[in-house]
């Protein structure tokens, strides 16, 4: 029980039906879950972000659904004062939300640039600077901002994409530093190329799939729970002394 009595909100949770492919969110709100964490699953599909925390609760773990818009400061304040009311405290936050849409700079449009810096780099902003009041009050926390091997080197046919990915990873270290004095970490993962719900349609295709598996040394794509429990050691206690640090989970794709 590596997360015992502690809270997490993991934005972008809305996929965790065991029995169905989970995304990135989904699949971290349940290795928290299991690990002792009360779970607060944070997305704009109501339906199934409330069926998710349903089969979460049902399966003997503590898991909340609450609205969320990650660009909507006041969904923002909604979701953390939902969370203290039930739980009291907010140890963990996970920003995981997104919406990935590829396009090379020719065919990337304004409002498709501002669509992925909205849901990355603005949700990433917007979500860290409203918990920050209620960990710094608790004596600390953590805060694991999901980037991507994107963020690191250079995304084909991704420029708003990679862009909106780089903020996060330089927001991450900045803020870092900025609240390591109030015990509050603040870390970026890096995944690599995911079998998610945001991605079945494009790597259900035989040549693009052949693709990214032979970028990867390790031979096959991430599953998400790969990275989710990436993420627990960033959220637990075993991870104390690390902050300001990104951790790249993409089994050898960027040490080509």
């Amino acid at each position: 029980m590596r997360l015992e009595n502690k809270v997490a909100i993991v934005t972008g949770a809305a996929n965790s039906i065991q029995e169905e492919l989970p995304g990135i969110g989904g699949a971290t709100a349940w290795v928290l879950a299991k690990e002792g964490a009360k779970v607060v699953l944070a997305d704009v599909q109501d339906d199934q972000n409330q069926k998710s925390a349903a089969h979460i609760n049902e399966s003997g773990y503590n898991a909340l659904s609450v609205h969320l818009d990650v660009t909507n400061e006041e969904d923002w304040d909604r979701a953390i004062k939902s969370t203290l009311d039930e739980f009291g405290r907010i140890d963990i936050l996970v920003n995981c939300a997104g919406g990935t849409k590829s396009a090379a700079l020719e065919e990337t449009t304004g409002e498709l640039w501002d669509a992925q810096m909205n849901i990355y780099a603005k949700g990433t902003f917007i979500g860290t600077k409203a918990v920050i009041p209620v960990m710094r009050r608790l004596g600390g926390g953590s805060i694991i901002n999901i980037s991507s091997i994107y963020g690191i080197v250079s995304a084909p046919n991704g420029v708003a994409y990679g862009a909106a990915k780089g903020a996060v990873r330089t927001f991450s270290t900045t803020v870092a530093v900025q609240f390591g004095k109030d015990n509050i970490r603040v870390n970026s993962v890096h995944p690599g190329y995911v079998l998610t719900p945001a991605t079945e349609n494009m790597i259900s295709d035989k040549d693009t799939r052949e693709w990214l598996v032979g970028r990867t040394p390790l031979g096959r794509l991430a599953t998400p729970n790969d990275i989710a429990n990436g993420i627990l050691f960033l959220a637990s206690d075993e991870s104390n002394f690390v902050t300001g640090s990104e951790l790249i989970i993409d089994g050898g794709v960027t040490a080509h």
